[in-house]
């Protein structure tokens, strides 16, 4: 420990995360004797913090029930990851949940010392964190609601949007949730199916909490589900192309826009890549924004797909603002 101050605000931390210790497991933790703690707790209760002390083989010292008392101190890093966690949570979907975000901001800026509040201010007017946006939500409440399922284990009824059934209420088990690719799932065991499910957030309405309740499967991982679920998904058509780059510059474009797994082979004139897609739409919209030229090998679909997505983008230029004047 840095100073005595810092001993004393950390005494004060390990009362509220373990409701009672002693004081010679206070002293052992802290690294001093148990008649330092015993000042310690001194301060503390001088300062205005209500402390029970309890004599004999088991006892010790905690807190007086329902005393709180936010964090005052954090380190540099501390406040970083703070800042830096309140800003993607506005990236998050997280409609309902933005008055919360600034409240919790505000909250945590009344009770830092001025230097770190001054460079989490400073965090937040100069960063930005921009995650991948998805389609906007059907429900602005299923992610809170969805959350409280999942911790609480309790099943929940909903509307899912089918793009090729349409409406249909469901009854799941709420495992896990995951943010990927600018989207919210939620993973679990449908009732309908019989079987384990994965929900895109935004194909979700009416979401609502049942009585009933289940118990997680052990060791439960619902981005490792999803994962193999998105993996499992058909994926017909085999596509063959060669990047002009190099792999380094292949791999930082696949770390951020993530096209596939498939392995990358070094061959004549770039890096030659066989994987499948279940739309030539979409893969060739990805292709458009590579920073490097690339060759189809094959399927003409796809090469078809390409040209008319190319064809699109002229169109766009043609049209102007300024033409138009």
């Amino acid at each position: 420990m840095a100073n005595p101050t810092t001993r004393v605000l950390a005494v004060l931390e390990l009362l509220q995360a373990h409701g009672q210790l002693g004081g010679a497991e206070l002293a052992e933790r802290l690294g001093v004797d148990r008649r330092t703690i015993r000042r310690y707790i001194t301060l503390l209760e001088d300062m205005g913090v209500p402390i029970m002390t309890e004599q004999g083989r088991y006892g010790g010292y905690r807190l007086v029930a329902g005393f709180k008392l936010p964090p005052m101190m954090f380190t540099d890093e501390e406040t970083l990851a703070i800042s830096l966690g309140l800003l993607a949570a506005h990236q998050l979907g997280l409609t309902e949940a933005a008055p919360a975000i600034a409240s919790a901001q505000a909250k945590l800026e009344r009770v830092m010392p001025a230097n770190l509040k001054s460079r989490m201010r400073g965090v937040s007017d100069t960063t930005r964190v921009i995650l991948p946006r998805g389609a906007p939500s059907l429900d602005n409440r299923a992610l809170e609601t969805l959350t409280k399922a999942t911790e609480s284990m309790r099943t929940v009824g909903l509307i899912y949007h089918s793009p090729q059934q349409g409406p249909i209420a469901r009854r799941i088990d709420p495992y896990g949730l995951v943010f990927q690719r600018g989207r919210w799932y939620v993973a679990g065991l449908c009732h309908l199916r019989g079987a384990m499910r994965s929900f895109r957030l935004d194909r979700i309405s009416n979401v609502q909490l049942q009585c009933d309740t289940f118990t997680r499967p052990a060791n439960f991982d619902a981005a490792d589900f999803l994962s193999d679920s998105l993996s499992s998904w058909s994926q017909p058509y085999e596509v063959s192309l060669i990047l002009h780059t190099d792999l380094p510059t292949a791999n930082a474009v696949f770390g951020f826009q993530a096209l596939c797994a498939s392995p990358l082979e070094q061959v004549e004139g770039g890096l030659l890549i066989n994987t499948q897609t279940d739309s030539f739409e979409w893969l060739a919209s990805w292709l458009a924004q590579l920073p490097f030229r690339f060759t189809i090998l094959k399927p003409t679909a796809l090469k078809d797909a390409l040209r008319e997505r190319a064809n699109d983008l002229l169109a766009s230029c043609r049209h102007s603002v300024s033409d138009a004047s």
